[in-house]
């Protein structure tokens, strides 16, 4: 079968690979979609810790079952799914307390084993979930990062009313802002320095600060009278928007740390200490909340086709991150199609 791999730092080759029969209590899927995510790139880079090449990279994937080996767990040779790609140790403290998504030891499809960037992959059918129907696929491969959203959303302890807002508009951010918008909230404005990615923003509803031309922070006071929003959330990963993410932000208000820094950041404190600031941070999301994104995808499915800029095919996938990299070809949500037929 084919299957797009990383080989080393800043290469990746579509290859031919052996396909594996599924294990007992896994199906083998016959993957439709798999979107690229940031993480991804930090493999393609070379410089994520735990992804060894060669490596089948990938883990927004969606496809058909194909096979059962065992158990079923409720499902059908047929259904179209989609996987819960955490693996958890389960028996550090995290894990008993019932937060094994922020395990210890925690590994993902794709990053420490095979994902899903290829015509099969194998999976615990423990961790597969119907997709809902009348959903396309290519959308459905938006499951996981949407996630992503939901959890950071119930993180920040929002509530119907509050405003928001939002540093950078990639697809995690973007994705926030629909959830927001979907649970009621009185404003969101997201910030960032792609203009593409900002009309798209206008396009949905949103206020937008081009942060090249204005701070987020100063936007936010002059429309506010100085208050600030309610909850502030942190997506760029980026030490400009450490930096800039207590500033927005109202009396007793909440940070939500999304964006993920790997470098130690200069952070105004004194912002935190005088306003007495709130922060939390989110990884990923829970088991649960995964299968109810399953379902609440068909809520938000008109908009986030329209965060799907891009669909290439697996056997042009190889200049994927390239293309990802240049700012003019504005780039949102990019995914692979992995079955030439595939529909949606």
């Amino acid at each position: 079968m084919k299957a797009l791999q990383y080989v080393g730092a800043k290469k990746v080759e579509v290859r031919e690979v052996p396909m594996i029969p599924p294990a007992p209590g896994q199906a083998r899927i016959r993957v439709t979609y798999c979107g690229v995510c940031g993480s991804d790139i930090g493999i393609y880079s070379g410089k994520h810790p735990r992804a060894k090449a060669p490596l089948t990279i990938g883990h927004e994937f969606v496809g058909v079952i194909e096979e059962i080996n065992g158990e079923a767990n409720g499902l059908q040779i047929g259904d179209r799914v989609a996987a819960y790609p955490l693996l958890s140790c389960g028996s550090c403290y995290a894990c008993r307390t019932g937060r094994d998504y922020i395990c210890g030891q925690l590994r993902l499809i794709g990053i420490d084993l095979d994902g899903g960037m290829a015509e099969y992959v194998n999976c615990s059918t423990d961790a597969l979930f119907r997709l809902p129907k009348n959903v396309p696929d290519s959308v459905c491969a938006v499951i996981e990062p949407l996630a992503v959203a939901v959890h950071s959303v119930r993180r920040s302890k929002f509530k119907p009313l509050d405003s928001a807002a939002v540093i950078g508009a990639g697809p995690i951010g973007i994705l926030i802002g629909l959830v927001l918008k979907d649970s009621g909230a009185s404003r969101i404005v997201i910030s960032d320095i792609s203009k593409p990615r900002l009309a798209l923003c206008e396009a949905f509803g949103f206020e937008t600060v081009d942060s090249q031309a204005e701070s987020l922070g100063a936007y936010i006071a002059k429309t506010t009278g100085g208050e600030g929003v309610n909850i502030v959330y942190e997506c760029s990963g980026v030490a400009a928007g450490a930096a800039e993410m207590t500033y927005p932000v109202c009396a007793d208000g909440m940070i939500c740390l999304v964006g993920v820094h790997k470098e130690a950041r200069s952070v105004m404190l004194s912002d935190m200490h005088f306003r007495e600031l709130n922060m939390t941070a989110t990884r990923v999301y829970a088991k649960e909340e995964f299968r109810q994104t399953t379902a609440y995808i068909a809520k938000l499915q008109n908009e986030i086709a329209k965060i799907v800029t891009d669909v290439i095919p697996l056997e042009e996938s190889e200049q994927v991150f390239e293309y990802i990299a240049e700012p003019a070809n504005a780039a949102v949500k990019v995914v692979i199609q992995c079955e030439k037929e595939a529909k949606g």
